[in-house]
């Protein structure tokens, strides 16, 4: 008696608001005309109060009676102001200053000139000595130009565009096979099958779980390798062969079968009508298993391949929906499985691809 699993997947500070204060708590001046804080009227300049108590009026200034700021006619602190540059102190031109200034620029202009001279001559003769060593010593002229430079490798490289040009095809390349297009048809899938190619080696890695390689089987005969009625199904849709492979860990064995089919379509059908599953394969080191006892069973397809799987204890218990070891074995061997299927139909496009026009 077994049971099937579930299938695989596929945002700026105000100041003091306060009317008539600084932020240092100084009086501020009212503000005129009704400012913002509150009506004033304005004030007459001339009248009231001047500073240091003293009455102040229109006609006075804010200093003692009889008393102006500075002695009418004279400079404060008894100066007075310098004579602009080139005049003398009543006022006439210093003749004698501006002459020596005209001179000192004549003579500052006249520098000038005589240090642009050497530059200029030493610029000549520069260009005169690289011209004598391009030339050579023999008094010939210089080659034309080339229109090619040599690298250190003494390639030339081409400088004037007139070389050769790339070419591109105006037609784009095709793009590479589909390995599915290989894996759908048996006109198309003519690798050849073998357990040893879909199952190689004495063992399977798979993450970090080894699991050792049992007995391997091949068989035109599909109807033999089904249980339950697993084989009617494999038979009634065609089934050309089936290749089983077993593989063990840790007291939990797992045999997968893959049935060959003429194309996709009727892989798909097997799959989708199955019921039982593949026969256990016990042998090389793997004894009986999953005989008169609950088992996990899965099925899944891909191209013209279905493929089946069997997991269970190798000490005859029933597997239960608590047992996961035997629900991981299940997993790594059933995308074990789908990655070999997968990799043949990469196999046979990327020949493809690559193989010469025509088939020549």
């Amino acid at each position: 008696m077994s049971f099937g699993g579930p299938r695989w997947p596929q945002e700026p500070h105000q100041p003091d608001g306060a009317a008539g204060h600084d932020p240092y708590g100084q009086q501020q001046p009212a503000a005129p005309y009704g400012g913002p804080y509150g009506q004033q009227q304005p004030q007459d300049p001339g009248a009231g109060q001047g500073p240091y108590g003293q009455g102040q009026g229109r006609d006075r200034a804010p200093y003692a009676p009889g008393q102006e700021p500075y002695d009418q006619g004279r400079e404060p602190f008894g100066q007075r102001p310098a004579a602009p540059f080139g005049a003398t102190a009543d006022g006439t031109p210093d003749w004698s200053a501006l002459a020596e200034a005209s001179e000192a620029r004549q003579r500052r202009r006249r520098r000038l000139v005589a240090a642009g001279g050497v530059l200029a001559t030493a610029a000549i003769a520069t260009v005169v000595a690289v011209a004598v060593v391009n030339g050579g010593s023999g008094g010939g002229t210089a080659p034309a130009a080339s229109a090619t430079t040599a690298p250190p490798g003494g390639a030339e490289v081409p400088t004037d565009g007139t070389g050769p040009q790339p070419s591109f095809s105006p037609v784009a390349p095709a793009p590479p096979p589909d390995p599915m297009d290989f894996l759908s048809t048996a006109a198309k899938d003519t690798a050849p099958l073998t357990p040893e190619g879909l199952f190689p080696g004495r063992k399977l890695t798979f993450g970090d779980r080894v699991y050792a390689k049992g007995a391997t089987a091949s068989t035109t005969e599909c109807a033999g390798t089904g249980q339950g009625g697993l084989g009617a199904v494999l038979r009634e849709h065609g089934c050309a062969r089936v290749i089983r492979a077993t593989y063990v860990r840790d007291g939990v064995a797992v045999t997968v079968g893959v049935a060959v089919f003429a194309d996709q379509g009727k892989a798909l059908a097997a799959k989708e009508g199955a019921r039982g599953g593949i026969a256990p394969l016990a042998g090389a080191g793997v004894g009986d298993f999953c005989r008169a006892t609950v088992c996990l069973r899965r099925s899944n397809a891909l191209g013209r391949y279905a493929y089946f799987t069997q997991a269970g204890f190798t000490d005859g218990r029933k597997v239960t929906t608590s047992d996961t070891a035997v629900y991981k074995t299940s997993d790594d061997l059933g995308s074990f499985t789908f990655n070999q299927i997968y990799a043949r139909g990469r196999a046979q496009a990327s020949a493809a691809a690559t193989a010469p026009a025509g088939g020549q």
